[in-house]
């Protein structure tokens, strides 16, 4: 084992785009490592870089609940609570148990993932937060025998399709475009961030549907693997001289699935058929905005055409998780369903990656290669 590991901590806040003042990397003695009875010692190979953790970087507030009440230091909520100054940055990653307590039962060499874990108590309407589930961003983590998950990969499917299809990314796909956007055959869907994680898995879903798809991407590169690998009807780069009118050209939509907010959101606004569903899943191009986002300007149009808008929280699923994972397996075997993954090598380098998914630097699922498994025996 080594002598010591590396950590990469969130250094300050950012009040816009991520730089190198935002994180600071730490090596750790080994020597410190304590695994408790209830805990594994997971060795880190693999990190999820995704959008939501540049709103783990702001302050969010305090919750204040007593029996009869709740309120709120601030005017602002989240559904989790912000990484700390000094704190290792969170991450969802996959791993391998290198040293386990006397009450864990996972073999050593066990693969696993780290994901966040939530008990919602509606009857306060809290959200208590158990992110011990989640890696982050270093080599080696101590983490509850209960929160991290024992992967077997199946045939036919890839490690690091747990952090893509088969992980968050997939799963709220599957179901915002299911429940939220409840596509039909025959509709006309519209993917913005078309070329990242979710928007190219809502794109396949879509098409699997019967839908009529088109995606808004950031490159005519992009743009071009949508249409030829992912077989959408149609690919718009947004950042083109004609994209507004190209955009019309589609006519009015059914179903919008947002990922990015903002311009092209207040545009698909106007744009809707009668009882179009908007499914607000991100808003990436006001996630590094200082001060408030820009609001949108057609939402009159929601009135006229009896249209829905509505966000969700994939977390709200997590009953029906194995639901998405069959059907979604079943299509990676099969080949009907593509992945994508856009890979960085080494833990050093996961600070300098993470602002790639806010200037559309990245196709695909962003993941950090980490390190190879350590030889061990099962």
């Amino acid at each position: 084992m080594p002598t010591h590991y590396t950590r990469i901590v969130l250094n300050e806040r950012p009040p816009g785009d991520i730089d190198s003042k935002t994180f600071r990397s730490e090596k750790v003695p080994y020597s410190k490592v304590k695994v408790g009875d209830d805990q594994v010692l997971v060795q880190v190979t693999w990190l999820s870089l995704d959008p939501a953790m540049r709103g783990w970087l702001r302050v969010r507030p305090v919750m204040l609940v007593t029996s009869t009440s709740l309120s709120l230091a601030q005017d602002e909520r989240s559904y989790l609570p912000p990484v700390q100054i000094g704190e290792t940055m969170r991450a969802g990653g996959l791993g391998v148990v290198v040293d386990k307590g006397k009450n864990v039962n996972f073999k050593i060499g066990q693969l696993v993932s780290g994901s966040e874990t939530f008990i919602l108590n509606q009857k306060l309407l809290l959200i208590l937060h158990a992110c011990a589930g989640t890696f982050g961003w270093t080599e080696y983590a101590i983490v509850n025998g209960k929160d991290a998950e024992p992967i077997d990969t199946p045939q036919g499917l890839l490690e690091i399709d747990y952090l893509n299809n088969l992980g968050m990314a997939g799963l709220t796909a599957y179901f915002g475009l299911k429940d939220i956007g409840q596509v039909k055959a025959g509709e006309t869907l519209v993917v913005s961030g078309a070329a990242g994680a979710v928007g190219s898995m809502v794109c396949q879903l879509g098409l699997r549907a019967g839908a009529k798809v088109y995606a808004i991407a950031g490159s005519q590169d992009k743009c071009e693997w949508l249409e030829k690998e992912i077989g959408v009807t149609k690919a718009i780069n947004y950042k083109g001289p004609s994209f507004r009118q190209d955009f019309r050209e589609i006519g009015y939509l059914d179903v919008y699935f947002d990922n990015v907010g903002g311009d092209i959101l207040d545009m698909c606004l106007s744009r809707l058929n009668r009882n179009a569903r908007i499914v607000l899943c991100g808003a990436i191009s006001a996630y590094n905005s200082v001060g408030k986002p820009k609001g949108i300007q057609n939402y009159l149009t929601l009135i006229s055409q009896r249209a829905k808008i509505q966000g969700f929280i994939v977390f709200d699923y997590v009953k029906r998780y194995p639901e998405a994972i069959a059907e979604i397996s079943q299509g990676l075997r099969d080949g009907s369903i593509k992945r994508k993954f856009h890979i960085v090598e080494g833990l050093e380098n996961a600070p300098s990656a993470l602002p790639l998914l806010f200037s559309g630097g990245n196709t695909g699922k962003l993941v950090v290669k980490v390190a190879e498994p350590l030889q061990t025996k099962l």
